[in-house]
């Protein structure tokens, strides 16, 4: 029998993903973590096998964002579809500073450092229609509209919910 620190990586049960980030997200609301070894030995101390480079995947996954010195989730269900309401994307009006379109089909917004995943999932996770589709990188999101009437319709969205 192997030792759980020895097992690699493929090994590991894939089923369980759903169940860590479950747990992931519990732990970022529940407590202050900063380093992502953190959440693997908090992950095996409640007898979930984890790697650094799952939790990464895990992270990503649930749209979380490093504030400062910790993580923290966009917001509660945001990253299953909460919808489109203000409530849910009020906790991430304060990593949006700025909009700036690219054409017809194209917007930009500008994040903090390290907020345009947590702000792509969550404008995905909303699936208005306008939205074709987003890719985000540390501080850029490019958020694809099918034309300017959907570009005009996004910016006041965009307005309404961010004051950019």
């Amino acid at each position: 029998m192997q030792d759980a620190s020895t097992t690699p990586p493929e090994s590991l049960d894939q089923g369980s993903a759903p169940r860590r980030r479950t747990l992931l997200a519990k732990i970022i609301r529940e407590q202050t973590v900063g380093r992502q070894a953190e959440l693997v030995a908090l992950l095996r101390q409640l007898g979930f096998e984890a790697t650094q480079s799952s939790v990464s995947r895990d992270l990503r996954e649930l749209g979380v964002a490093k504030v400062g010195d910790r993580y923290v989730l966009a917001e509660n269900g945001l990253a299953e579809g909460a919808g489109s309401s203000k409530d849910a994307f009020s906790a991430l009006r304060q990593f949006v500073h700025e909009r700036k379109t690219a054409g017809v089909n194209l917007t930009v917004l500008k994040t903090r450092v390290g907020s345009a995943q947590s702000v792509a999932v969550a404008i995905d996770g909303a699936r208005w229609p306008e939205v074709v589709g987003t890719i985000s990188g540390d501080d850029t999101i490019f958020i694809a509209t099918a034309g300017a009437r959907e570009q005009a319709q996004l910016g006041e969205r965009l307005r309404d919910l961010f004051g950019i």
